[in-house]
């Protein structure tokens, strides 16, 4: 009991420190403090979401609430273990997570605070897919194109071969030729980039879908999975589908397929 009493006081403390610096500092600084870092936190999640580092980071708070009831109810044995463990994640954490910190690094060292992906470069992009789509859709070339949108796809990303290429219709044409090497799988692209081919995607479930090939079945499962749009070109009949929401148009046409592409991109940003 005198040891829990320690512990409420000593956040006590901590809490009233805290408060007597927050009154002896002016409001610009305050301001300027909370919004340095708000835009921290804010630039760590937007990384964050996109990789499987969000769903350890559960893990990580989790442990954390046990910790502070732990020593707040003084569990002896609880403490002990958790001491340990939290001691092993120091040490494994960055290197388990190697790969996500260099790209947090570099994407740091080249942010923008205003997005490129304005409404110009939007329109361009879906101009450039749908003159792709065309000549896909009348060669019939099975195609698969996703549109990520506010959900990452990091983990998907990570399955195929990764690119950083400007979205153009030659570019998609030759990746979806049967002779490429990536024309296996999906394509992905997020903002004006092709940042990923020859992507595995999770296949739906839907009892309707059973009925679809395997290049539908993956277009739609993806949208079940996340906020992504995808468009689909059969290789058998040429036509062309658009998924989003967990659901697929079927035999869609081509200023159909342009007005619903638009729309849905402009609302997912």
């Amino acid at each position: 009991m005198d040891s829990m009493s320690g512990q409420v006081l000593s956040v006590t403390s901590k809490a009233s420190y805290f408060f007597e610096n927050l009154h002896a500092t002016s409001w610009p600084l305050i301001i300027l403090d909370v919004f340095i870092v708000t835009v921290l936190f804010y630039w760590a999640y937007i990384f964050l979401r996109e990789t499987r580092a969000m769903r350890i980071l559960y893990g990580l708070f989790f442990l954390l609430a046990l910790m502070l009831i732990g020593r707040l109810m003084n569990l002896v044995l609880l403490n002990w273990i958790l001491q340990y463990i939290m001691a092993m994640l120091v040490v494994a954490i960055p290197i388990v997570f190697q790969p996500e910190l260099r790209n947090a690094l570099e994407r740091l060292g080249r942010t923008r605070f205003i997005k490129d992906f304005g409404r110009g470069t939007q329109l361009n992009v879906v101009n450039e897919v749908l003159a792709a789509v065309d000549i896909l859709s009348k060669q019939k070339i099975g195609a698969l194109i996703v549109f990520q949108r506010k959900t990452g796809l990091r983990e998907y990303i990570e399955r195929g071969a990764e690119l950083d290429a400007v979205v153009s219709a030659e570019l998609l044409l030759s990746i979806f030729f049967p002779r490429s090497p990536l024309h296996d799988g999906a394509v992905i692209i997020s903002g004006s980039k092709i940042v990923a081919a020859s992507v595995t995607l999770p296949v739906s479930d839907f009892e309707a879908s059973s009925k679809m090939g395997t290049r539908h079945r993956a277009g739609l499962g993806i949208t079940e999975n996340s906020d992504a749009v995808s468009v689909i070109v059969s290789e058998e009949t040429g036509n062309v589908s658009l998924a989003a929401d967990g659901a697929i148009e079927r035999r869609i046409g081509s200023d159909r397929l342009e007005n619903r592409l638009r729309s849905l991109l402009r609302s997912g940003k």
